[in-house]
């Protein structure tokens, strides 16, 4: 460890101390955020308060605690990693929070950070009945993260989730088997609906692929951490959004509604179709670019949604 390090350890104490270090140390190196933190002082809370195994939660009368001399360089380590690597540092501790529920994440996976969260929060009401759903699809389910927050939101409903990529898959069935859910959450390797059984479903929600490959280029270098995969979209970013519009109809229960993520793309996507009434919807805690449909809008626009392909 270099003498920084060691002056460090030597000189602060407390959780608040390596907190206010690790926001200072992330603000200096311009650390990129946007995996689940939205300032250098939720992060460096968040990798501190992990590393010590603490709730994210954690009082404000317990942040004075002192730490002891192994805690101190884990804490130091993994602050240093964060900036030096520049990966999430859900990457780091294996661990993300999503609709309130801990998950496990790798490289494997994109780093769980969709506004559908909120919507899964509030059942997707007004848009359902929740005592009427009884079969969920998601879509490009990487860590399977929404598929089990819709599942704890609707605890009678059935949850399958898609998803294309084996190492995605491996980290989903960790989350299934981690909340105990491998009776209510069915995964499937599938190339969006293709080898899905024939049946309704309720809800449709993706968060799939959208990001145009020129967009994805100049991310910065967390994005480049995570799975190309789960970002590129193809040349205008809506390669698999414009097959599940043209799919959907097959699947969709006749008062069902389908929910997709397409963010940066949301703008080219109502380019290409201006006579469809997409319903962005408004999130209370950030995020745009989400568009639901019903059943009956599905079916009404299906044949244009299918001549785009």
């Amino acid at each position: 460890m270099n003498t920084t390090a060691n002056d460090v350890i030597t000189t602060l104490i407390s959780i608040r101390d390596y907190i206010r270090w690790g926001a200072s140390r992330f603000a200096e190196h311009e650390v990129f955020l946007g995996h689940g933190t939205v300032t250098p002082l939720d992060e460096a809370a968040a990798i501190v308060l992990h590393t010590l195994h603490q709730p994210y939660d954690l009082g404000d009368a317990y942040l004075d605690t002192r730490l002891t001399l192994p805690e101190r360089q884990a804490v130091v380590a993994l602050i240093e990693r964060r900036i030096a690597e520049r990966k999430p540092s859900a990457y780091l501790t294996h661990e993300a929070i999503f609709a309130g529920l801990s998950f496990y994440v790798d490289e494997r996976v994109l780093v769980p950070r969709s506004p559908i969260a909120e919507l899964i929060a509030e059942r997707f009401e007004p848009w359902v009945d929740e005592t009427q759903v009884f079969n969920i699809l998601d879509l490009c389910a990487g860590s399977a993260c929404i598929a089990i927050a819709c599942a704890y939101a609707f605890p009678d409903a059935q949850v399958d989730a898609v998803e294309l990529s084996e190492d995605a898959l491996a980290v989903a069935a960790i989350n299934v088997e981690k909340h105990q859910l491998e009776d209510q959450v069915q995964l499937y390797q599938s190339d969006l609906f293709n080898a899905l059984p024939a049946k309704p479903y309720d809800i449709i929600v993706s968060n799939p692929p959208y990001v145009a490959i020129s967009e994805w280029e100049s991310l910065p270098a967390e994005f480049h951490a995570e799975p190309a995969m789960g970002f590129k979209g193809g040349e205008h970013g809506l390669d698999l959004v414009l097959r599940i519009l043209a799919d959907a109809k097959r699947y969709l229960a006749d008062q069902g509604i389908l929910i997709v993520e397409v963010g940066s793309s949301a703008e080219t996507l109502q380019e290409m179709f201006p006579d469809v009434p997409f319903q962005w919807l408004e999130f209370e805690r950030g995020g745009d670019g989400v568009f639901l449909l019903t059943a009956e809008q599905v079916y009404l626009y299906h044949s244009l949604f299918a001549s785009a392909l």
